[in-house]
């Protein structure tokens, strides 16, 4: 009996950890900030993936315009302005801290790129209201064949000095996600009526079958690791933006000023 009870106690040692992600950790993760009518309502660029096996919807609100938002959304990207959020890992070097103008023109079908030889493709690009970005096969396929081609060099010159997370990633994704997938990553603008404004984020993502290495359960590590790089990418926006907002306030007037008097008092 007492080897039973020991099996048992061990047994719900290894469940209760996988019992608690699945109902109360996952389903926080793919809707982090959102309402249920927001995890299901739609958005820009849903269209694109219209039978997703994996869905996951994030909001934050920002003390902001949405014009002090967009120009970080238009700036990311590995190469440019970054993801604002754990440098070590997704970029080389540090995400902007400021508005860079040659950053600033992104028109669709630019790419977006996540490591040195490709990334995203831009699919909407609506200003101040929403960013959507897309990738596929097809767009891996178009990488590669400008690799093979020679217009890559410089990228795989890259990649080896890229940070390990892109690397490690791109490894993992190489061998986890189905051939035959599509995604399409959402950023929409939503003015409140109090000044403030949303940023919603969804993530659409549709696999043709199961993933060739590691199961279920390391789809499940791949989309916690996102969660926690796209919730401190949200909280970078955030602060960028709102001190972005800042700054375009007048100067306080110092505590000595005194108004001149009126002439024309009644």
């Amino acid at each position: 009996m007492s080897k039973f009870l020991r099996l048992a106690a061990l047994g719900a040692a290894i469940t209760a950890p996988i019992g608690a992600y699945a109902l109360i950790v996952r389903p926080w993760t793919r809707r982090w900030g959102v309402d249920a009518a927001d995890a299901t309502r739609e958005l820009p660029g849903d269209h694109l993936v219209p039978e997703p096996t994996l869905v996951e919807t994030r909001a934050i609100t920002i003390d902001a315009a949405p014009a002090d938002i967009w120009p970080w959304l238009v700036q990311m990207g590995y190469g440019r302005g970054g993801w604002y959020s754990y440098d070590q890992m997704d970029v080389k070097g540090h995400s902007a801290t400021e508005v860079v103008p040659e950053w600033q023109q992104l028109a669709v079908g630019d790419t977006v790129p996540t490591h040195p030889a490709g990334g995203f493709e831009a699919a909407l690009v609506d200003r101040e209201q929403a960013l959507v970005l897309y990738v596929d096969p097809a767009i891996i396929e178009r990488w590669q064949a400008a690799t093979e081609a020679g217009e890559g060099t410089e990228g795989r010159e890259q990649h080896e000095a890229a940070p390990a997370g892109v690397q490690a990633s791109g490894a993992f994704l190489g061998t986890t996600v189905p051939r035959d997938f599509a995604g399409s990553w959402a950023f929409v603008i939503e003015p409140m009526a109090d000044g403030r404004t949303r940023l919603v984020e969804r993530l659409r993502f549709r696999f043709a079958g199961a993933p060739t290495i590691g199961g279920p359960m390391a789809m499940e590590a791949l989309g916690f690791g996102v969660f926690l790089m796209v919730r401190r990418q949200m909280l970078g926006i955030r602060d960028r933006a709102e001190g972005l907002a800042r700054a375009k306030l007048p100067a306080p007037l110092p505590a000595s000023y005194q108004p001149l008097p009126t002439l024309f008092a009644t």
